[in-house]
Formats: C-alpha cells, sequence, structure tokens
C-alpha cells in the first residue's frame, strides 16, 4: 500500500501510541505528586510547586539532564517522589525507545518509508522516464543503455540487493528503486504509471504472471502509455494482446527468427545484431550457417520446439533428442541424454550440418558441445546460454551462434525504445538480400569503423532545420550534399543515413542523390563530430548555403546588408 508523508507519520504515531501514552501518564503522575506534596522555601513556610515548576522539572529530570531542585531545596517526602518518579521514567523510556526501534526493524514500517521516500522522488522527476518492473540481467543491461542515452529510469524489483546496488551503480543520474513485487499495482503506481512523465513500461521479470499483470495494469490505468513485455509462453502472449497493444518480446522466438535470417542471409544477420547491441559494439563476424542439410536439436522444450519449427520452415530436416519428453506435447525423435555417446550415435552427427544445444541447463548444454565437436568437428554448432556467470565457458567452445535469452530481450527492447525508427529499419532490412546489407555494410565500417558509432534522428522541420528551410522548399536539398563537412565541402562528414521517413513511408539506406523534401525525419550512424557539424549545417544558414553549393556568405547581419550595398 502507498504511503504518502503524512500517513506514513499517523502509521509511526498509531504504533507508537501506547508507548506515548506510558510516558504521558507517567509525567502526568510525577506533575500531581510534585504539587500536591508540600515543600519549605527558604523561610521554613510551607510551599507548593505550581503545574509550570513541575513540568518544567520532570522535563529535564525525567531526560537526565538534572539542573537541581527548584525553586528551593526539597523536602525528604518530595525526593522520595522523585526517587519513584524517575525509576518510572527510566522504565517508560527504555519501553518507548524499544518500541521504537522494533518500529524501524519492522518490514512493513521500512517498506512504507521506502515507498514514501521513491514516491517523492519520482514525483519531482521532470523529463520523461520509463518504468522497469523487473531488474534482472536484461533491465541492468538495458539501464545501462538508456542511462548512456541519457534517458531517466524507474526500477521496480522484488530483490531487495538488486534495487540496494543502484546506489553504486556508476549511473549518470540518480535512479529511484522500490522493493516490490510487481504484481502489486499499488506498487506500479508508486513507481511512476500514473505519473504524466511516464513514457513506457518494460515487463522484464522471470515471473509470466508478473508480467502479465504489469500489462493488465499499464492497459487500465494507463492505456496511451507504450507497453514491452517479456515472455516465451504463446499462451501468456495471447493474453497480453487481449489488453491493448503491448509489444510481446520473445527471446525464443526472436533467436530463431535471427537464425532463419543468417541461413538466408549473413550479411543481413550481420547488420541486424550489430545495430541491435547499440552504440559500442564490436562488428560480429559474418558466419556462414550450411543452408542444406540435416541439424540435430537436443533438448525439445519450448525452445527446442520453436527452433524446430523455424528450421523446417526453412526446407531443413530436423532430429530432435529429449531425455525427458513432455507428454502433453509431440514425442522427439529420440529419447535420451543428447551427451551420452549412445545417444549420439543414434543421431548420426557424422551425417549432421548442424546441432543446437537448447536445454535450460548450461553444463548439459556444453557437454553436448563437446561432444558433439568430437563427433564432428565441422558441425556448425548452435547454443543456449541460461546464466551470464557461464559466459566464458561458451565463449571458450567456440560456439558458432548464441542464445542468451536475457540478451536477446535487452536488444530487442533496446532497439523499439531507443529510437522507434531503428525497430522500424531493421524489419526493412530483412526483407532486403544479402548484397544489399552487404554493401551497407560496408559504408558503414568505411566511414564509421568497425565500432558502432552514435545513433541518432531528426526532422527537417522550422524548428529543427531552419538553416535549411528556403532551400528545402525550393527543393535543392539533396542527401549527398547536405552529408559534407560546413568547414571542408569536399570532405564528406562520416555519418551513414540508414532510413528517411516521409508522410509515413520508409527509404532504407537512400542513396546520395535523394532530394528531401520538408518535414522529412532522417535516422543516421555516425561519429559524434559528424553529429556535431551537421548540427551546424541545420541551424546555420551560412553553412548550410556552403554546403549545398559551395558559395561562402557572410553569416552576420552587419556582413549580409553590407554585402547587398556593396
Amino acid at each position: 500500500m502507498s504511503h504518502p508523508p503524512s500517513a506514513t507519520f499517523f502509521l509511526v504515531m498509531r504504533r507508537m501510541r501506547v508507548p506515548l501514552i506510558t510516558l504521558v501518564v507517567i509525567f502526568a503522575i510525577g506533575m500531581l505528586g510534585l504539587t500536591l506534596i508540600p515543600g519549605q522555601d527558604d523561610q521554613g513556610q510551607p510551599y507548593r510547586l505550581g503545574f509550570l515548576d513541575a513540568f518544567y522539572f520532570m522535563s529535564y529530570t525525567a531526560s537526565t539532564i538534572g539542573f537541581g531542585e527548584l525553586p528551593y531545596p526539597f523536602t525528604y517526602a518530595q525526593r522520595l517522589w522523585v526517587a519513584a518518579t524517575i525509576f518510572l521514567t527510566v522504565v517508560g523510556w527504555a519501553y518507548a525507545i524499544g518500541s521504537l526501534l522494533a518500529l524501524l526493524r519492522d518490514r512493513s514500517f521500512r517498506a512504507a518509508i521506502a515507498r514514501a521516500h521513491l514516491a517523492r522522488k519520482v514525483a519531482r522527476l521532470r523529463e520523461p522516464f520509463l518504468l522497469l518492473a523487473g531488474y534482472g540481467r536484461t533491465g541492468e543491461l538495458l539501464g545501462r543503455s538508456f542511462d548512456a542515452l541519457g534517458r531517466r529510469f524507474v526500477v521496480l524489483d522484488i530483490d531487495r540487493d538488486r534495487i540496494e546496488g543502484l546506489d553504486l551503480a556508476p549511473f549518470r543520474a540518480d535512479v529511484p528503486g522500490l522493493v516490490a513485487d510487481a504484481r502489486d499495482a499499488v506498487a506500479l503506481t508508486v513507481a511512476g504509471l500514473e505519473h504524466p512523465r511516464c513514457a513506457g513500461v518494460l515487463a522484464l521479470t522471470n515471473d509470466d504472471e508478473a508480467n502479465l499483470t504489469v500489462v493488465m495494469a499499464a492497459a487500465l490505468l494507463r492505456p496511451d502509455l507504450p507497453v514491452v513485455a517479456r515472455t516465451a509462453a504463446p499462451l501468456i502472449a495471447e493474453r497480453m494482446r487481449a489488453f491493448g497493444e503491448p509489444t510481446v518480446v520473445d527471446a525464443f522466438a526472436a533467436f530463431g527468427r535471427h537464425l532463419r535470417i543468417a541461413l538466408r542471409a549473413p550479411a543481413s544477420y550481420q547488420l541486424t545484431t550489430w545495430l541491435e547491441r547499440g552504440p559500442g559494439a564490436e562488428l560480429p563476424q559474418r558466419g556462414e550457417p550450411p543452408r542444406e542439410g540435416r541439424w540435430v536439436v537436443c533438448g525439445y522444450g519450448r525452445f527446442g520446439r520453436r527452433l524446430t519449427e523455424d528450421l523446417s520452415a526453412e526446407g531443413l530436416e530436423v532430429t530432435t533428442v529429449e531425455p525427458s519428453p513432455d507428454p502433453d506435447e509431440d514425442t522427439p525423435e529420440i529419447i535420451g541424454d543428447g551427451s551420452d555417446p549412445r545417444v549420439l550415435a543414434r543421431a548420426d552427427l557424422g551425417s549432421a550440418v548442424g546441432l543446437v544445444a537448447a536445454t535450460d541447463n548450461d553444463a548439459a548444454n556444453l557437454s553436448l558441445v563437446a561432444a558433439a565437436r568430437r563427433a564432428n568437428p565441422d558441425l556448425f554448432v548452435a547454443a543456449r546460454q541460461n546464466r551470464p556467470d557461464g559466459a566464458p565457458l561458451f565463449a571458450a567452445m567456440g560456439v558458432d551462434a548464441l542464445l542468451v535469452p536475457t540478451e536477446v530481450v535487452a536488444h530487442e527492447v533496446y532497439a523499439q525504445l531507443s529510437t522507434p525508427l531503428l525497430y522500424r529499419f531493421l524489419g526493412l532490412a530483412a526483407e532486403h538480400d544479402d548484397a544489399w546489407a552487404a554493401e551497407l555494410v560496408d559504408r558503414l565500417t568505411d566511414l564509421c569503423g568497425r565500432r558502432l558509432q552514435s545513433i541518432w534522428k531528426f526532422r527537417l522541420d522550422r524548428g529543427r532545420a531552419p538553416g535549411l528551410r528556403a532551400p528545402l522548399a525550393a527543393g535543392r536539398v539533396v542527401l549527398g550534399d547536405l552529408l559534407r563537412d560546413p568547414d571542408a565541402r569536399e570532405r564528406p562528414l562520416r555519418a551513414v543515413v540508414l532510413l528517411v521517413l516521409r508522410d509515413g513511408e520508409a527509404i532504407p539506406a537512400p542513396g546520395p542523390d535523394l532530394a528531401l523534401r520538408p518535414d522529412d525525419e532522417l535516422l543516421l550512424v555516425g561519429r559524434a563530430v559528424a553529429r556535431r557539424s551537421l548540427d551546424v549545417t541545420l541551424v546555420d544558414e551560412a553553412a548550410a548555403t556552403y554546403v549545398l553549393t559551395g558559395d561562402r556568405v557572410p553569416s552576420g547581419w552587419l556582413w549580409r546588408r553590407l554585402t547587398r550595398t556593396g
């Protein structure tokens, strides 16, 4: 339940009600006795303390300050009463302090304080942010990528260690986090689901039911928000799609789709995986999976069945192996442990062209890869890595294609949310032939190197490109001229335009002769210096005239007036 600051205060007061009442009663009894027991003044005359003096005396005596007796030395009767009240206040304070410490250790109270603290931090956000429900390996990879782009995000996770680790992570901005179950709709609200600056929701937990709950909450409370959810279960995916139009990411389906692309067009697969990994990624090697022959899939679970369907759709023969088949699903061709030499002999790896180690156990998959390599060193080997700590072992095995579900989901989500145009480009790139993709990869590496540079977009409108307003209206802006250095026109900028979006129509990898129009939206990859130079051309009318025509014109208002006068 959400606890704003005032509600948290009343919660504290409610839990501390009995200890505070006990202290008040002890103070009242002590004050009453001091006012009723007679004392003596300095003349030996009877004297009684007033309520103010009694309250003042009890205040500093009960708090152990002890200024002394006032306004006159006490009689023995008064001192006996004071001694009794001191013992009572010690007991009262011990009870109150013990209750307070117990309250501070109470899990529900600490959760209420954490929620109130997060609610304040989220309320102070003044820029768009993403809500990440689930901060496992996938959430961590996405968090780093979004932070590098300067995008804010709020994290909700059931693991306390992950949330506490946010304070130690090297993020550029503060990352609010809350320890809570993603199935708690109130916790999602506290984390910013209903905040006007919330720009999207990501359901990335390892629990399909929790991800489904996040999708439902977002659809019911904020139907306008884009939602991306992770699941590998077709039934859960259908339930998610019943609530609005969430983007459902299935790591198994994505890997199968990528493998099919790699079979048909290795260069397209190389380009797609490179761009999905984000800025800083090294250009992956261009593999050559066998396009003909028989494959062996060891592990006929959800991933194995999905991959078998993808390979069969490409016209390939597939032999399936599973030690414990599901009675409710299709029966594999061979029942047995794939790492057993007798089972491998039945699978006849010598005549196969590819093997997929598709179980949910990393040790089993590594054993399968090692056994397969011994049986047939020429096999194309794909494997599933389930745990991130197994990465060095799989790297040492030299697997040709590796599925890391958390990384596949992270790359898919990053491509969709970092720059929506990039995700659209990736979909269009899969429709082109391999020669087209190979040429684009060569252009990118020639201009930008083998490490992926910045990816950005802009629109050719008045606000973003005031320097090009007149040339655009006249139809005199050609893409090849626009991508020139505003300091030296003969030098091209180290940037490549991946996509031009015009009136809803996408033009992938346009040539240098494309004439640009007002309100065209461009997606580019290039070096940071190229981006800065292009920004100058877009804003400065003189720089734009120079890169488009080669003519140097004065940039200042005074120089332009003098030029016209001359």
